[in-house]
């Protein structure tokens, strides 16, 4: 219910062309190799899955999310709206990594295998951040459209800049940015550089997701 209003009430189309935008941008400029093109597409995902998230939730209203809590738990009602945004999120990073092959902005040349599994592994490191901001800058928790819109830009220009090589307190954010920099480098990044995003992804998901939780029982 929740993704069918999102996208008949036509929410979804301002994400669509964002995302169309984007692709168009990073890839229109020539191949890349997988890794490269699959890292910074990840990055510049991130504020547009939020943005994704936050309109999916924005799109029931105020009365209905009520009774969805009183009818089925708190906990399920909440937990339904992250995984309708999880949905939509996956389906649109599997559409992002398909279109650089029609646009030719892929090197098939250069680690295609191991660049093509690292492009998943940074989406996937990408979408539930973007979901956890999304979901703490929608209605139910920041109770108007107005301060909703406020954290989510702030947020989205936090993770850029203290995601920057040398930032102060890059533990503050999820590692997007830290991603796209590891598979910049040449060849296959080690895999303790890779299992230690992996973790840092998972605690900061875990702790912005439970603060989420929180302020949902908190303002209900």
């Amino acid at each position: 219910m929740r993704i069918a209003g999102f996208v008949r009430g036509g929410r979804a189309l301002a994400p669509l062309i964002a995302v169309l935008v984007e692709l168009g941008i990073i890839y229109g400029g020539g191949a890349s190799p997988a890794a490269v093109a699959y890292g910074y597409s990840a990055a510049a995902l991130f504020p547009v899955l939020a943005w994704l998230t936050k309109l999916l939730l924005d799109a029931e209203p105020d009365v209905q999310r009520r009774l969805a809590r009183l009818s089925v738990g708190p906990a399920r009602e909440a937990t339904s709206g992250v995984l309708a945004a999880l949905l939509l999120s996956l389906a649109v990073c599997a559409a992002a990594m398909a279109a650089p092959w029609l646009f030719h902005g892929i090197d098939p040349n250069v680690e295609l295998g191991s660049g093509i599994a690292l492009g998943v592994l940074a989406h996937l490191l990408a979408v539930p951040p973007a979901i956890a901001v999304g979901a703490l800058a929608s209605r139910a928790v920041t109770g108007s459209i107005r301060l909703g819109v406020t954290v989510l830009v702030v947020a989205a220009v936090l993770v850029v800049v203290l995601g920057l090589s040398g930032s102060v307190a890059p533990w503050l954010v999820p590692p997007v940015m830290a991603t796209a920099r590891a598979l910049n480098d040449p060849g296959v990044p080690p895999a303790d550089e890779l299992a230690l995003l992996t973790g840092w992804a998972a605690v900061w998901c875990a702790v912005a997701f439970a603060g989420y939780g929180w302020l949902r029982r908190a303002r209900s």
